[in-house]
């Protein structure tokens, strides 16, 4: 049975197309797809909120990770390095989204200061831990109950990140993501996300069984040039474990980022 992920992706791929002598065979395909595509994932508020996950939702999940973890060694080594590259001024904070377990919490020691935004109030229990007694003076918490970040202060972070948690998300809830991070980040700040990139087979797997949401590179892309940003990167570290580094338009941040390839052992 065809799926609204797979119809989604046909769509797409479909749209890539127009402008050869197929147009209009291909305008009217696209027009049943998209028809076809309301029908199915009846894109309306009261469907999106219950796509987006629940509180309990991911409470349960972090349970699960933290029983059988699901980033191995090389992978986190990766990932840190990629951190790394952006933790060369401590003149900022940083801030992450969805914590969770605290696997990559402190990688952002460098920072004057490490805000943290979750659904889940327990996690700063969870996070605190992984910080020494002399650190935890420098760690805030916040608390979402869904896209809002207006509790974090204005212009204070040069650098936000997010793993494992982005991919929940429906498009239209990365959309309004990124808009309340624009004003938290300062002029030239960097933002690193994960993101499902339904192109490839292990996304779009997760996707159709409803544990992760429907996105590709290119609506990312779009949305990420959108919500104002200028794409840097997008790339992947393996199936599953795609990304994107964008950054605010500005001269603020002492941060140049350079694009290079970082393989997993």
């Amino acid at each position: 049975m065809l799926s609204i992920e797979e119809i989604k992706l046909l769509k797409e791929k479909l749209k890539k197309l127009k402008g050869t002598d197929w147009e209009k065979f291909l305008s009217d395909q696209i027009k049943i797809l998209e028809d076809l595509e309301i029908a199915v994932d009846a894109n309306n508020s009261q469907v999106i909120n219950r796509l987006d996950k629940t509180p309990e939702w991911f409470a349960k999940d972090l349970e699960q990770k933290r029983i059988s973890p699901i980033i191995d060694g090389g992978l986190y080594r990766t990932i840190q390095t990629k951190i790394f590259q952006f933790s060369k001024s401590n003149l900022y904070n940083s801030l992450e989204i969805g914590p969770g377990n605290g696997m990559f919490s402190k990688e952002f020691r460098a920072w004057r200061r490490n805000f943290f935004l979750d659904i889940t109030p327990a996690v700063e229990r969870t996070v605190r831990r992984r910080f020494k007694p002399a650190a935890q003076k420098n760690l805030t918490f916040y608390t979402t109950d869904k896209t809002s970040c207006e509790s974090v202060p204005t212009a204070s972070c040069n650098f936000v990140f997010s793993w494992d948690t982005f991919v929940f998300f429906t498009q239209q809830h990365i959309e309004q993501y990124l808009t309340d991070i624009n004003r938290i980040l300062i002029p030239g700040g960097h933002v690193f996300i994960q993101y499902a990139d339904c192109h490839y087979d292990v996304d779009l797997s997760l996707a159709k069984r409803g544990y992760w949401n429907y996105n590709t590179k290119t609506a990312m892309k779009d949305i990420i040039e959108r919500t104002g940003y200028k794409l840097i990167e997008t790339n992947m570290f393996r199936q599953g474990q795609s990304y994107a580094i964008f950054q605010k338009p500005g001269k603020q941040n002492p941060v140049v980022y350079r694009i290079s390839e970082i393989t997993l052992d």
